[in-house]
């Protein structure tokens, strides 16, 4: 909004709708880390890949360079599994049975033929990423 971009929020679990009903022209997350294969970021980033593909709508990634890890690929990060109770609570208030199996990880990975392109401060990279490229 400060940089004069049209935003309209919605719940994360309406964006196949919207995006169904035509009211979404393009996608864009950020990215905690970009291997060779995938782009790791906060859950819930990947479901929004798969629906802006069925839709043909351009999925963009902005991130620093230095997210990019050339050395790392998907099976080579452990992902992070948050404390059950952001799941179980909302503050002190109960939402679920304190025993209650709960899966909370915090990322997890989009793969790149769901990327149109990763925008970066040294330009638009579109994978596949060659190392050369990318650090120039």
């Amino acid at each position: 909004m400060q940089d004069k971009i049209p935003v309209t929020l919605i719940a994360d679990s309406m964006a196949g709708w919207a995006m169904h009903q035509g009211l979404v022209d393009s996608v864009l997350v950020g990215a905690d880390r970009i291997t060779q294969d995938v782009i790791f970021n906060k859950i819930g980033t990947y479901s929004h890949s798969i629906l802006a593909k069925e839709h043909e709508i351009p999925f963009y990634v902005a991130a620093p360079i230095s997210t990019f890890d050339f050395n790392g690929w998907e099976g080579s990060v452990k992902i992070e599994m948050r404390n059950p109770d952001e799941l179980r609570f909302f503050g002190s208030e109960q939402l679920a049975p304190k025993d209650v199996e709960v899966y909370n990880p915090a990322f997890d990975v989009t793969p790149m033929e769901n990327i149109t392109a990763v925008i970066t401060e040294k330009g638009v990279f579109y994978p596949p990423f060659l190392l050369d490229e990318v650090l120039v």
